[in-house]
């Protein structure tokens, strides 16, 4: 079936149609919301929520980029809500279930070094991560964190530098960051910074 028909049958509350779009996405869409999460349950219920809301908001998709991305916008934007309501995901994220990060080289070490960088972000404060997250990984610019987030784009600005600079002393003290000046970069790509 193509997307076209799978988003006009999800128009008409389509069951098969549904079960076919979250079978599609919800994988990639699992693994945004590990980045947020306390853990995998909480992750699935961001998850759920965000399809609910994907369900009901289809009549708003326009076509005028891609479906997976306008998907991807209302899975953080539930993310950002469900943190804003509860603000209690700071712990660290069962790091087993985090797929779908990016990484640039098919190597085993690129993949545990991902798995790593990605346990590590999961020890920074709860604002500290957000902001690196929307940033440095969905790609959002500090204009748009700050008003997802009601704060100022400086806020936004100065705690994603305090971000990479904790996770930076994080990632050398875990000794996953060896020379901090040569392999700054190495660490971002390995998330998907853009």
């Amino acid at each position: 079936m193509t997307e076209e028909a799978v988003i006009k049958g999800c128009l008409n509350n389509d069951a098969t149609c549904q079960r076919e779009l979250y079978n599609k996405y919800s994988p990639k869409m699992l693994a945004v919301c590990y980045r947020f999460a306390h853990n995998r349950e909480d992750a699935e219920d961001m998850l759920q929520e965000g399809f609910i809301k994907v369900f009901l908001q289809m009549h708003t998709f326009e076509n005028r980029g891609a479906f997976e991305g306008w998907i991807r916008r209302i899975i953080v934007h539930t993310c950002i809500n469900i943190l804003k309501k509860n603000k209690k995901f700071n712990e660290s994220v069962d790091i087993i279930h985090a797929t779908g990060v990016q990484i640039r080289e098919d190597s085993v070490p690129a993949i545990i070094q991902a798995k790593q960088i990605v346990e590590c972000i999961r020890l920074l404060p709860m604002g500290y991560r957000t902001v690196l997250n929307l940033y440095a990984v969905e790609g959002y610019s500090h204009r748009e964190i700050a008003h997802m987030l009601d704060i100022e784009e400086s806020t936004s600005r100065s705690q994603y530098t305090r971000a990479k600079a904790m996770l930076e002393d994080i990632l050398v003290k875990k000794k996953i960051l060896v020379n901090k000046t040569k392999q700054k970069t190495d660490w971002l790509a390995a998330v998907g910074h853009r």
